[in-house]
């Protein structure tokens, strides 16, 4: 599939039906272009199976919950959705897009309990996330925004504006010839990167930051049980910046980011050594099972 995300061939399952993938659009003045209002969950499917499909849905959901907009479907008719959505563009190994927001209506200004909440499901191939560094090591900036306190945003739910400065953190680091940046978080410990987990390793143990004020992600957990069925100590903290120097190895974690190794971090070098490498092949044979 090539052009841009506007202009391809295809459909998309919006509110309940297909439609052509080119007549999927929402008015200017949707609630969630000004506010917003939207949460969404990346999946990728293998081989026409959506890895962790029903948990994604879940999640979906519960992000719903925590920006106070009830989503308007079951988590089996999400489920359904994404099926018919793959079937339908004639697609087994693509990357799944389902994503809910406040749509134009009688309300607009900040509430919005008037409005409808609307739900599409997209899907399309798509490749390696950061290119040849899934390979290679990824080099990361590291981003002047924190990730912020739970007391100021709710930080749980995979929702619009959180990414924002991740946006702006992406942009910097891509400015520098880098793949991504590393966050710390509002009390400077590190965080994870714009778009995924981040473990390290040092001494035959992993460590990896405790997810106390950003979103505990679904691979980061598949990755945490892959470890400890490997008998691989696993030390979910809080790690300071300076800690970096002492690692021996790094690795991101993400649904569109997969296992994908990092050979630098502002400074801090890391090799791409055997422990990632297993890690990153058993998470390749884990998701194709």
């Amino acid at each position: 599939m090539t052009g841009g995300y506007d202009d391809r061939d295809g459909v998309i399952w919006l509110d309940g039906e297909m439609v052509p993938w080119r007549d999927t659009k929402v008015h200017i003045l949707t609630h969630a272009m000004h506010y917003a209002s939207s949460v969404f969950e990346g999946e990728r499917c293998y081989d026409g199976k959506i890895f962790k499909s029903r948990q994604h849905s879940e999640r979906l959901l519960k992000s719903g919950e925590y920006i106070d907009m009830p989503i308007p479907y079951t988590v089996d008719e999400i489920e359904a959705a994404k099926i018919a959505t793959l079937e339908a563009n004639g697609l087994t190994d693509a990357y799944v897009r389902v994503v809910a927001w406040r749509g134009a209506g009688e309300d607009m200004g900040v509430a919005a309990a008037k409005n409808k909440v609307r739900v599409a499901v997209a899907t399309w191939e798509w490749g390696n996330y950061y290119g040849d560094a899934k390979y290679k090591g990824a080099k990361l900036d590291i981003s002047a925004w924190k990730r912020p306190s739970p007391e100021t945003i709710p930080c749980f739910a995979k929702a619009a504006g959180l990414y924002m400065i991740c946006t702006m953190s992406k942009h910097a680091a891509e400015a520098k010839g880098c793949s991504d940046a590393l966050m710390m978080d509002y009390r400077g410990y590190v965080a994870e990167a714009t778009g995924a987990n981040v473990f390290f390793v040092r001494d035959g143990e992993v460590h990896t930051p405790k997810p106390d004020c950003f979103l505990n992600g679904l691979t980061r957990q598949t990755v945490i049980g892959m470890l400890g069925e490997r008998q691989i100590k696993v030390v979910e903290r809080h790690i300071e910046p300076s800690e970096m120097e002492s690692f021996e190895q790094c690795w991101l974690t993400g649904t569109a980011a997969e296992v994908t190794p990092v050979g630098q971090i502002g400074d801090y070098n890391f090799e791409v050594g055997a422990l990632t490498r297993m890690i990153s092949e058993d998470y390749e044979k884990l998701v194709r099972t």
